[in-house]
């Protein structure tokens, strides 16, 4: 098994996994991509700047692969030299799974994130989470409490 980052060019072969597992995500348009693979791809996930570090997006595993820490590795890989903290938005469900990945309930975010997960609470329960937040990236003056 191999983690690594596609290349641009190579941002629609993500595409192809997520439909071919039936699922609604979607590569995203600007940041990273990184996918796991086992001759094909079995794991993707998006990374996208915010001010004081990313936001992940479409974490997806191939059910078959689930249970063997693929997730663990693909993230660990991910977001070994990626600077600041990164931030995610989950069902409630999911906390505990994001929480064994070394995610921890968001208090503060950057206030385009705030924004975002405000609109998105407003059609469906949503958290956020937050990995490797430093003392700068939570001052008051860099992010906004929601």
């Amino acid at each position: 098994m191999n983690f690594s980052r596609l290349a641009p060019l190579q941002r629609r072969l993500l595409d192809h996994f997520y439909r071919q597992h039936g699922s609604r995500m979607r590569a995203a348009g600007e940041g990273e991509q990184w996918v796991a693979r086992a001759g094909e791809i079995i794991a993707g996930v998006n990374l996208t700047p915010v001010t004081g570090g990313q936001w992940l997006t479409a974490l997806f595993v191939a059910p078959q692969w689930r249970g063997q820490h693929v997730a663990t590795r693909l993230l660990d890989t991910a977001l070994r030299d990626a600077p600041g903290a990164t931030w995610l938005f989950c069902h409630p469900d999911l906390a505990r799974f994001y929480q064994n990945l070394a995610f921890t309930p968001a208090i503060d975010l950057p206030q385009a994130l705030a924004a975002r997960l405000a609109r998105y609470q407003r059609s469906k329960p949503l958290m956020a989470m937050v990995r490797g937040q430093s003392s700068a990236t939570s001052s008051p003056g860099n992010s906004t409490s929601v």
